[in-house]
């Protein structure tokens, strides 16, 4: 099967033995990686793994956990950091009311500053969203009205309301292993109503390790045990499923290109 890891984060102090940890990935599939950005104040961890790595890519970017530290990067640096050819994505960035760890008018301002160099450079927005359903659906459908964005909605674990709202913008459904989780019956049927063509999977790595993984930390090999589970919950074919989601991936994040089969 061909897989991407939309969504891992290769930086973190848990991939120390960072080359396993890819070779393993690779030995299940998975030919794309995109490391995400929380920090942009910290970005030169990322560029070093992306300038050592071929396969792996980076997005730019503040988490919600984090904006009230960031809140003087401006759209002009994102947009100016985003030119740079393995950057491919704005974020992730978004709003998280389950921590609150950033106040959440921080959390908005910076949210609406990634939007906004999403919007001008067209790179897919890494968007984070966390029991925060109501505000996001009100700050996605009033920024699109400004004018149309990229983007995906990660590591869904919202309700359905939020997804056919990301849906009907235009934008993208990412499960993570959380859809794997035996008490995640209500994330499984919110994963029913997404189309095919706008569904990607990820790990969100170190974190949310998939069955049978659970309670270990989380890699993006595992991306493997994601989109079977996922697939076997929707019915399909699990090579479908990673070839369909993979296809997706290339299309919205269009600055990564596609290995040339041998």
């Amino acid at each position: 099967m061909r897989l991407v890891d939309s969504h891992c984060h290769l930086d973190f102090p848990q991939f120390v033995d960072r080359a396993e940890v890819i070779a393993r990935a690779k030995r299940r599939g998975v030919e794309r990686f995109v490391t995400i950005c929380t920090r942009v104040r910290q970005f030169h961890r990322l560029q070093a793994i992306i300038d050592a790595e071929p396969d792996v890519f980076a997005s730019v970017g503040t988490h919600p956990h984090n904006a009230h530290e960031e809140l003087d990067v401006t759209v002009d640096e994102l947009v100016a950091m985003s030119e740079a050819p393995k950057v491919v994505a704005i974020g992730e960035a978004g709003l998280d009311y389950f921590y609150d760890k950033s106040p959440r008018d921080a959390q908005a301002q910076g949210f609406r500053t990634h939007i906004n160099a999403a919007r001008k450079t067209q790179l897919p927005l890494v968007i984070h969203a966390r029991d925060a359903d109501e505000d996001m659906i009100a700050i996605l459908t009033e920024e699109s009205e400004k004018g149309a964005f990229p983007f995906v909605l990660h590591c869904f674990s919202s309700g359905a309301a939020l997804a056919q709202c990301g849906l009907a913008l235009g934008g993208y459904v990412s499960f993570s292993g959380i859809v794997t989780f035996k008490s995640a019956h209500a994330l499984r049927d919110v994963a029913r109503t997404v189309p095919l063509d706008r569904m990607l999977v990820e790990t969100d790595a170190p974190y949310l390790a998939p069955q049978p993984h659970r309670g270990k930390t989380n890699e993006p090999a595992y991306v493997a045990d994601t989109a079977a589970i996922l697939a076997e919950a929707l019915g399909l074919p699990a090579e479908t499923l990673a070839q369909a989601t993979t296809e997706n991936f290339y299309r919205l994040f269009h600055k990564v290109p596609a290995p040339v089969p041998a």
